[in-house]
């Protein structure tokens, strides 16, 4: 039996996808659950994975070609081993609702070692493919190394990606041409578009982190046993500094749409991240209702995600406000780039100690740059200036923070 392989079922606001990479190539045989293709769209990577066992016997579909939701890609010819008891899950397979329950289900019935299940969540690996030796078929830590030593032995097919033209100039010298990646290319059409139809304007200001930094040192081990090692990092503490501001300050939280604001009566912040497919802004949503603890862990989270291609569309859509912290590569000052519809973003900055006047003496102190760029056709220089302040007074002094005053 020939079974299609398509691409999912795309969100409306992704009309379409690309090709991004063909793991396995005709001929080949490929297991239930594994990765066949990688489809990229303006905004995640979406992976395909075949429905059955079976051979990749056509592509219909090469890399680099666009395809739209539920396209035919492929076909796989299931293995003729397969007994007809197996004939009604590969055609329940087919759809990738049925394939989700039915894995799902596999998962749920396995018994796994707490170590074992750990194991299997870190590596991402499918545990109904690995076979358990314990009793009663309990897959134990030892099953899951095995299995890993057993996979990382085996070839690892290479994926099929576009490879770039390489030319010579008029002088000899090597010039490389690689196609932009949908991702980049959006990120870059939007930021062209927000500096061209955005009143932009960027205010500054400083922050003395010498009270942060005293927190993180005197609780950083109670708060990661409280916590279950979740680090305490500087980005929660201005989440929860911004969400308290933008209570304050509604316009700054909110939206243009046409010639209507779009006043939010909540707090989802993105957190800019670089992916290796370019900049993302996942977000957290009901920022303001998130104590310092679950802030870290969910950026911590996201980050990871971001990192390895597994964000869904859903986990960087929306969001009434941005955090985009340079500081964690050495950038002293910057002038951040709005993320629209929104209209406000802030830049945080290295920590760079300096000589700062205090009550009349010198004194070295850690200090940040602070930056806000908004949309003056929504805010205010006043209410700029007066918001970027109470992000300083609260990170100055984080006792603010649980008085919220």
């Amino acid at each position: 039996m020939t079974t299609e392989i398509k691409a999912p079922l795309l969100p409306e606001s992704v009309p379409d996808g690309t090709i991004l990479t063909w793991y396995k190539s005709v001929g080949d045989t490929v297991k239930m659950d594994e990765l066949l293709a990688d489809i990229e769209t303006d905004k995640v990577v979406i992976e395909v994975a075949s429905p059955i066992d079976g051979t990749l016997t056509e592509i219909l579909k090469d890399s680099g070609d666009i395809i739209v939701s539920n396209e035919a890609i492929a076909r796989v010819e299931q293995d003729s081993s397969i007994g007809n008891s197996e004939t009604a899950t590969t055609e329940l397979a087919a759809t990738p609702a049925a394939t989700t329950g039915k894995i799902a289900e596999l998962e749920n019935n396995l018994i796994t070692s707490p170590a074992a299940k750990k194991l299997i969540e870190e590596n991402r690996l499918a545990a109904h493919s690995i076979m358990g030796s314990g009793k009663g078929g309990r897959i134990t830590k030892e099953d899951v190394l095995d299995y890993i030593r057993a996979s990382s032995s085996q070839s690892i097919p290479q994926p099929k990606i576009p490879v770039a033209s390489t030319e010579n100039t008029a002088k000899g010298r090597i010039e490389e041409r690689v196609p932009m990646s949908r991702l980049r290319a959006k990120v870059a059409d939007r930021l062209l578009q927000a500096v061209q139809t955005t009143a932009m304007l960027t205010t500054f200001n400083e922050a003395n982190m010498e009270a942060i930094i005293d927190i993180r040192t005197r609780y950083k081990d109670e708060f990661g046993e409280a916590h279950s090692g979740t680090r305490l990092g500087f980005m929660s503490f201005f989440v929860r500094a911004c969400t308290e501001a933008l209570k304050r300050f509604p316009a700054v939280n909110a939206s243009i749409d046409g010639t209507d604001i779009v006043y939010h009566g909540y707090q989802d912040i993105g957190v800019a991240v670089s992916s290796p497919r370019g900049l993302v802004v996942p977000v957290l949503r009901n920022a303001d209702h998130m104590g310092l603890a679950q802030v870290e862990r969910e950026i911590n989270k996201l980050a990871e995600k971001a990192r390895d291609g597994n964000l869904a569309i859903e986990e960087i859509t929306g969001g009434t406000f941005t955090i985009s912290n340079g500081g964690v590569f050495g950038s002293l000052l910057s002038t951040p780039i709005l993320n629209p519809p929104q209209t406000a973003i802030l830049g945080m900055h290295k920590i760079q100690d300096r000589p700062m006047s205090v009550d009349g003496e010198i004194k070295i102190l850690p200090m940040m740059y602070l930056a806000l760029s908004y949309d003056h056709r929504m805010i205010d220089g006043k209410e700029a200036v007066q918001f970027l302040d109470t992000i300083k007074r609260l990170i100055e002094d984080p006792t603010r923070l649980l008085l919220e005053i």
